[in-house]
C-alpha cells in the first residue's frame, strides 16, 4: 500500500498543530492581558450586597521591561473609579486614595484584598453580581491604554466570616 497523503495537507496539519501549541498557553492563563512590557493577570471584582455604594477590584501587573512604568488611571462606567491602598495600624483600618502606582522594571505590583485595590464608586443600588463583568481601561504612563475586564467573583470572607470589603 502506498502513502497517498497530499503534501499540502501535511503542511496544513503541521501549521494547525503549531498554531494550537502557540495559542493554548494563552487559554490556559485565563483572562490575562498584555501591553508593551506589562502583563496584567486575572482582573476580578468582588460581588457586592444590593445596598453597597462601592465595589472593589483586584489584579496583578508584572513589568518584564527594563524601565519602570506607572499606572496613572483606571477608567470604567461608574461615576468614579479610584485606586486605594488599605492598611491597618494599631488595629485601625484605613484607606488612602492613590493617584498613581509605579510598576518597577522586572517586578510586579498586586492589587489584592487588604492592600492596594480599585474602587468602583457609585453603584447606586446596582450591585456587582457573580458572573457579571466590568469592562475597564488601565492607563499607563509609557505603555498606554489597555482594555481589560474585571470578572465578578464571589466575595471572600475573613477568618471571622465577615465580608472583607463590607465597610467600603
Amino acid at each position: 500500500m502506498t502513502d497517498t497523503k497530499d503534501p499540502a495537507m501535511t503542511s496544513l496539519t503541521r501549521l494547525m498543530f503549531a498554531l494550537s501549541v502557540a495559542i493554548l498557553p494563552g487559554f490556559a492563563m485565563g483572562h490575562d492581558y498584555k501591553v508593551g512590557d506589562l502583563h496584567v493577570e486575572h482582573p476580578f471584582a468582588r460581588a457586592t450586597p444590593t445596598t453597597a455604594m462601592t465595589g472593589a477590584g483586584y489584579l496583578t501587573i508584572l513589568n518584564s521591561g527594563a524601565e519602570d512604568d506607572t499606572l496613572v488611571a483606571i477608567e470604567a462606567d461608574f461615576p468614579r473609579v479610584m485606586m486605594h491602598d488599605s492598611a491597618t495600624v494599631d488595629g485601625i483600618a484605613t484607606m488612602t486614595h492613590v493617584d498613581a502606582v509605579t510598576i518597577p522594571a522586572g517586578e510586579s505590583v498586586s492589587f489584592e484584598p487588604g492592600g492596594m485595590h480599585v474602587m468602583f464608586m457609585g453603584l447606586n443600588g446596582d450591585p456587582l453580581e457573580v458572573g457579571e463583568s466590568v469592562p475597564a481601561t488601565l492607563v499607563f504612563e509609557k505603555a498606554g491604554r489597555l482594555d481589560v475586564v474585571f470578572n465578578v467573583e464571589e466575595a471572600s470572607t475573613d477568618a471571622e466570616g465577615h465580608d472583607a470589603h463590607a465597610n467600603h
